[in-house]
């Protein structure tokens, strides 16, 4: 049986606000299998995204072991941790986080940029993502130039343009209207299925839930049994 991608233990995380702290996480028991879909539903302040920022390694726990694909991540210095990340995870974030003064191609070249790849061939791993997206047609245009929907479809493009093991998105549809959101699960499902890639989406919305294959409760910093 093959190990999961994804295996936090016992994790427990706090943040500190002066000397008062401030517990987010509790005893975190969780495993995500490769090629899965998971939903990570919970009201706001659940802790949803600080534990997708611990998978992704952006955070580090306060105590118990976070392992995703075959790393315990608390062994990793900040160096080796970013460079882990920049190999192994993609990340859509609600907001997009696209730079407006590039082009669609130039936003999600940017990933390609530190690696060794030579101009030819992020030019092709660019086209192929903006391709799978269903943006090919859009590749010269400035975000002020697209739609919302589309915007996030760039965004999925960035994350997915170096192959990495495992696509987050956290509230990937909770800026967009009701069609464009349906389109942009629709998209990730279609990755899942097609690409076999592995998926966790955060979000507090039941219909964008509805195409993850398995969907799992956070409330007030704990995991509701499985």
């Amino acid at each position: 049986m093959t190990e999961p991608l994804v295996q936090l233990t016992s994790v427990d995380k706090s943040y500190w606000r002066d000397s008062l702290e401030i517990p987010v996480l509790h005893n975190i028991n969780f495993e995500v299998p490769e090629g899965e879909f998971l939903g990570l539903m919970g009201p706001s302040g659940s802790g949803k995204t600080t534990l997708l920022n611990l998978i992704a390694g952006i955070d580090r726990p306060s105590s118990g072991r976070v392992v995703v694909c075959g790393e315990d991540l608390s062994r990793l210095s900040e160096g080796a941790l970013a460079r882990w990340r920049s190999r192994n995870i993609g990340f859509v974030f609600q907001l997009y986080n696209l730079m407006p003064v590039l082009t669609a191609f130039e936003n999600v070249e940017l990933p390609l940029l530190l690696t060794k790849l030579n101009r030819s061939e992020r030019r092709r791993q660019v086209e192929t993502a903006l391709s799978i997206v269903g943006l090919a047609d859009r590749m010269k245009h400035y975000p002020s130039q697209l739609s919302g929907g589309q915007e996030q479809r760039v965004a999925i493009a960035r994350a997915i343009v170096t192959d990495p093991n495992l696509l987050l998105a956290d509230e990937p549809t909770g800026d967009l209207d009701k069609q464009s959101a349906k389109e942009i699960m629709e998209l990730l499902s279609r990755l899942n299925r097609e690409f076999n890639k592995t998926i966790i989406v955060v979000t507090h919305d039941p219909r964008a839930a509805e195409k993850a294959r398995i969907i799992r409760h956070l409330d007030k910093g704990e995991l509701e049994a499985a």
